[in-house]
């Protein structure tokens, strides 16, 4: 079953782009791993939400993840509340949504129609 992460960071003043250019640059070649996105969420916070084939992949993968989070934890600033500098959580999807395709518009008739002159 699909399963995702979700860690929410906030970033040290003046180190937006070095956290976002480490993110353009990692090789995250974890098994299982289907692909990610780093969403910036105000000013300074940023979620990365990940897709995974099963929860056992995401598991397995948690010791490599920290590693890639070691390689950019200097640009994260502590989030407070006993959280440290990450807010993880992860699960199996319980419900999948699809985008819906947008209706067709309808074709107009290949016809001219001729002005009357008067």
């Amino acid at each position: 079953m699909t399963a995702y992460n979700t860690v929410r960071f906030r970033v040290k003043p003046g180190r937006e782009q070095a956290f976002i250019d480490a993110h353009r640059q990692a090789n995250p070649g974890f098994k299982g791993f289907r692909g990610g996105a780093l969403v910036k969420t105000g000013d300074r916070t940023f979620c990365f939400v990940g897709e995974w084939s099963s929860m056992q992949k995401l598991a397995d993968a948690r010791p490599q993840m920290i590693g890639l989070l070691d390689s950019f934890r200097d640009h994260l600033e502590d989030l407070g509340g006993g959280l440290g500098v990450t807010d993880p959580v992860s699960g199996e999807a319980v419900v999948s949504l699809k985008a819906t395709k947008p209706k067709a518009k309808a074709k107009k008739s290949a016809k001219k129609t001729k002005k009357k002159k008067r």
